[in-house]
Formats: C-alpha cells, sequence, structure tokens
C-alpha cells in the first residue's frame, strides 16, 4: 500500500480539483479544469510502468473511490460562480460533474492502463502517449455529455450549468456549435498537448525511480 499512496493521494487531488476547475472557463472555450486532469494519465502510466497493470489498476480504482467521496462532500459547499458585485453561490461540485466525472475518469483510466500494457514494451514514448491519447478522447466524451449535455437531463436532472453550457454559440473555427460540445472539442486538444508535454516528466521521474527504487 506504501507505494501506490503517492499515486492514490494524487488522484484524489486531481478528481476533486479538476471537478470544481471545470466550471470555471479561461476565456470562452477552456476550463481551467483541462489544465489539471491529465495529471491523473501521468499518475497511472508512471505507476503501470513502475510496478504493472495490476497495481496501477489499484491506484485507479481507489483514487476513484477517494475522489468520489471528496467530490461528493464538495457539493455541500458553495463557491461563487459570478463576481463580487453580483455574485451567484452553487455548490463546488455539482451531482452532476461528480456521476459524470466518475463514470469519465474510471472508464478512460481503465482504457489507459490496458492499452498501455498492449503497447509497454515498444519504445518508451509510445505506451504513455497513446493510452493517454484515447483515454482523453473517451474521458473528455463521457464526461462532458453526462455533466454538460442536455440529453442527460432526463436522467440527471438540470443544474446551473445545463442552460450555459447548451447555448449554440459561434465558434473560433468559422461554424456554431452548442458550448458543451465545443467546450469538449478545445478541452481535448489541451489535453493531448499536455500529454506531449507529459513525456518529459514521465521519463524523468521513472528513470529517476528505476534508478532510486
Amino acid at each position: 500500500m506504501t507505494k501506490i499512496l503517492p499515486g492514490v493521494l494524487a488522484m484524489a487531488i486531481v478528481v476533486v480539483a479538476s471537478n470544481i476547475l471545470v466550471q470555471f472557463f479561461v476565456g470562452d472555450w477552456l476550463t481551467w479544469g483541462a489544465f489539471t486532469y491529465p495529471i491523473a494519465f501521468l499518475v497511472t502510466d508512471v505507476t503501470n510502468r513502475l510496478y504493472g497493470a495490476q497495481t496501477a489498476r489499484k491506484v485507479v480504482f481507489t483514487g476513484f473511490v477517494v475522489g468520489i467521496l471528496c467530490s461528493l462532500i464538495g457539493s455541500q459547499f458553495s463557491v461563487n460562480l459570478g463576481t463580487a458585485d453580483d455574485p451567484f453561490l452553487a455548490p463546488a461540485v455539482t451531482l452532476r460533474v461528480a456521476i459524470g466525472s466518475g463514470v469519465a475518469f474510471l472508464t478512460a483510466q481503465l482504457l489507459d492502463v490496458a492499452i498501455f500494457s498492449k503497447l509497454r514494451d515498444g519504445h518508451w514514448w509510445r505506451a504513455p502517449l497513446a493510452s493517454s491519447f484515447v483515454g482523453s478522447a473517451v474521458d473528455t466524451a463521457l464526461f462532458f455529455t453526462i455533466a454538460f449535455s442536455a440529453g442527460a437531463v432526463g436522467l440527471l436532472g438540470a443544474d446551473h450549468n445545463t442552460d450555459f453550457f447548451n447555448e449554440v454559440v459561434a465558434t473560433p473555427f468559422g461554424f456554431d456549435a452548442t458550448r458543451w460540445v465545443g467546450t469538449a472539442f478545445v478541452d481535448w486538444l489541451v489535453k493531448i498537448a499536455i500529454a506531449l508535454l507529459a513525456l518529459v516528466p514521465f521519463r524523468l521521474i521513472v528513470g529517476r525511480l528505476q534508478r532510486n527504487p
């Protein structure tokens, strides 16, 4: 348990932070959550490389449980999504965000472990890059559909995010799109960029821990 504790703690922090930050925008089409969530794939891939797929799945499952419990606790607290002059208090983590995060996280991370394991004997960069690429796409599609799409209202109900994320607005790509679809696409592009950048710390962390187990 000691060797997976750092990974479990990192997973829990990433899940809770991302669930809160996904409700705050950077510009018109990107949320702060896009910058924090890809760290989860780095944690999973480092664990997989160092200790194998079984241990990586333990980190995923344990981090999933801890993260979801913390997110549900976060749903009992409010944050100001407005301004100081025009405050708008809302749950720090809504139920839809918590459910979407849980489903997307578990599916994408287990897929990441499976793909990494299939490619682990190839070039060192192939497994983390391919697993993060596919996992990020699945995670983004599941999370944004469950958490923000109008189609999930009948199953999960509406919240303060529903109307905002289902507005049809102009995109920087020259066409109109529902905000949650456009945001999901930009979110995924950022995750892919971070997955590329994460190859550097992946290589450094794995190399260091393999030399000093």
